[in-house]
């Protein structure tokens, strides 16, 4: 029998909730705030916090920093990382969710010993081979389609398709075979759709991952035409002197299309969520 909280208890634990919320906030307020004041009053401590001298100058101040060929441009910038993303996640959604399935529902020889190697390489840190795809791939640098081949494929992604697949009853693939329905069809037209949630998690998951690449672009990458946005921001931050404020700004910019994808994709994930519910 399930037990009901009492007033005082649901109002505790909404209170001590909001105070954990409030201070893991807390540095995204300062980042926040900082973008909008002079850069000597950043670096104030607890005074930080403080909403004074605010304005919008450390935006336009950055924005005009980043306006030539000598600098590069922000939204050149802004672009590689988006379209680097865009690739990453995309192609990772479609490669892992296919591996998956393949090592989860069809029957071949070597399955187990290949889901082994999946988890395997889950426990190799990219550190640990970054230096060796660095000589694997000199001869690639400064290219876009390097910043992103090596990260398509993921074996945590894998794994977690694999998991959520393995939930799905064998039932609705021996109805849709009984239909004529081959895997293909049966993949994208029956499991793709079921599996909005796992799709929604590993593409949060991809996103920020991608997004904030910084040791591979750092190795492979020294053309400004084809700079990511996160390693652009230690280049602007190692200016001499570093403006703060600016410097804040710059975060607050890189930390905005995170925000927007996972409010994007968490709606998608309450839905399916949501859909799978009434279709139990």
């Amino acid at each position: 029998m399930a037990m009901t909280r009492t007033p005082v208890r649901r109002v505790l634990d909404y209170t001590v909730l909001s105070v954990l919320a409030f201070v893991f906030a807390l540095p995204a307020l300062y980042l926040f705030l900082g973008s909008l004041k002079p850069s000597d009053e950043v670096l104030n401590g607890l005074s930080g916090f403080l909403p004074t001298h605010l304005s919008f100058d450390n935006y336009a101040a950055v924005f005009d920093s980043l306006n030539s060929d000598s600098t590069g441009y922000f939204w050149q910038f802004m672009g590689v990382s988006v379209l680097l993303s865009f690739v990453v996640v995309t192609g990772g959604l479609i490669v892992n969710s296919m591996a998956a399935y393949g090592l989860t529902r069809l029957k071949w020889r070597g399955r187990n010993a290949v889901f082994t190697l999946v988890l395997l390489l889950m426990l190799i840190p990219f550190e640990s081979v970054a230096v060796p795809l660095f000589y694997m791939f000199n001869g690639q640098r400064n290219t876009l389609y390097i910043q992103a081949l090596p990260f398509v494929a993921n074996a945590f992604a894998i794994y977690q398709f694999h998991t959520f697949f393995k939930k799905i009853p064998p039932s609705i693939e021996e109805a849709a075979r009984l239909d004529g329905a081959g895997p293909w069809r049966t993949f994208f037209a029956i499991i793709v759709p079921m599996s909005r949630p796992v799709f929604a998690s590993v593409a949060i998951l991809t996103f920020l991952i991608q997004w904030g690449s910084f040791l591979w672009p750092v190795l492979m990458v020294s053309d400004p035409s084809v700079r990511p946005l996160p390693l652009e921001m230690s280049v602007f931050q190692g200016q001499q002197p570093p403006d703060w404020g600016q410097i804040l700004a710059f975060g607050v910019l890189l930390v905005l299309p995170v925000l927007v994808v996972f409010a994007f994709f968490q709606r998608w994930f309450v839905q399916g969520v949501a859909s799978s519910a009434v279709k139990g």
